[in-house]
């Protein structure tokens, strides 16, 4: 029986995969062996020595402590995709809301009340101060490709807009579902020299902190249109407004509320509503689940932030599973307590600094075993899944 600690509501949809038979779910477990979590801050909590895994509900983890449970074995997942299709369609209202003064428009109507017979005349006559233009035509920068990026990317481009995208990185994955109409950007001077509309779709890291800031707005077009529905550290809030003041930048719209940036003319902030879709909500919550089954009861990994994606299928009955430093030797050491036996199947994966071994053998795994390769230098966790 695996105990799992939610420390967030997490929808029924994904709760609903994990078996009661096998599993105890409840938001007052005190040594948990997984954990599903959403938004809450984990970053002081202090985690048991069972507990084997985190599953965050959703694209970014920053509200985990991902490094420290790289260190003690814990694998950290998270959910990409499962809201892309939800943020997609906040990033296109986004596209419109920047353009045609839309939210500004609304509000001068509203003032209208109690005009009477006169609002219509009032209308047509304050109308032109929430004239903009359209897409169509226009040129859509993309920062980021991932699952998100490429489903705005094409949308875009079935709005008529010609897209640029930019992404380093790009996996197979996404470059398959990637239309052949979009233009690839060697370098972000691409985008920010070309785009009438530029959108960023990256993970915050060290990296691409402040990627939109002062030095980026001088290489960008007059009246630019800058979308962040990622993460906010993405643009520097005290140059937007220097942009934003100066014409440089005609709009901002954005998922994430910084105080700075809150009432100043020209931005769109929205309460983080990204993947606030019941359908976004049940889709990252089966994911998650389905993450922490496969790697409790079968050690595979998928979608980890911290840990190299490993997936076997299942042959034998005793699976030993071992978190390890990537150095050398340790390999060697692992292998070597299984002189004696079959090993069925093998893999190693490694990514960074952690590497993660599977191994499979006909015979029993022993506890002198585990004991053993516990003491190897580098291993950071040992685990055997007994079928």
């Amino acid at each position: 029986m695996y105990n799992i600690l939610t420390l967030n509501n997490i929808s029924e949809a994904g709760l609903s995969q994990l078996d009661p038979a096998k599993y105890t779910v409840s938001a007052d477990v005190a040594e948990p062996d997984a954990i599903l979590v959403r938004s809450a801050k984990m970053h002081d909590m202090e985690f048991a020595p069972n507990t084997l895994a985190i599953a965050r509900a959703g694209a970014g983890t920053n509200n985990v402590p991902v490094d420290r449970c790289a260190e003690e074995g814990i694998v950290v997942f998270n959910t990409p995709g499962a809201n892309s299709n939800a943020v997609k369609e906040l990033v296109l209202c986004a596209l419109f809301l920047t353009s045609r003064k839309i939210i500004p428009g609304i509000e001068f109507a509203n003032s209208l009340k109690g005009k009477g017979d006169e609002c219509g005349k009032l209308v047509e006559k304050g109308k032109s101060a929430f004239a903009g233009p359209e897409i169509k035509g226009k040129k859509l920068g993309v920062i980021g490709l991932g699952a998100i990026g490429v489903k705005v990317a094409n949308s875009a481009r079935n709005l008529g807009m010609e897209v640029y995208g930019y992404d380093p990185y790009l996996s197979v994955d996404a470059a398959w579902n990637l239309s052949s109409h979009i233009r690839h950007a060697s370098s972000l001077d691409d985008i920010f020299t070309e785009c009438d509309y530029i959108t960023v779709h990256v993970p915050l890291t060290d990296d691409t902190k402040d990627t939109i800031n002062k030095e980026a707005f001088a290489k960008m077009k007059d009246g630019v249109r800058i979308l962040n529905f990622s993460r906010d550290g993405l643009v520097n809030a005290a140059d937007m407004i220097e942009a934003l003041e100066s014409g440089k930048v005609a709009a901002y719209a954005t998922d994430f509320a910084v105080d700075e940036l809150l009432g100043v003319p020209g931005v769109i902030t929205m309460p983080h509503l990204g993947a606030s879709t019941p359908e976004s909500e049940d889709n990252c919550a089966r994911m998650a689940a389905y993450e922490l089954v496969e790697y409790l009861e079968n050690g595979n990994i998928k979608n980890s932030v911290n840990m190299p994606n490993a997936e076997m299928a299942r042959v034998c009955k005793n699976r030993l599973c071992v978190i390890h430093k990537n150095v050398p030797n340790v390999l060697r050491g692992i292998t070597s307590q299984f002189v004696d036996s079959n090993i069925n199947d093998f893999m190693n994966r490694s990514k960074g600094d952690i590497s993660y071994t599977i191994l499979e053998v006909d015979g029993d795994i022993s506890e002198q075993m585990i004991t053993d390769i516990e003491a190897i230098e580098g291993v950071i966790r040992v685990r055997v899944i007994r079928g």
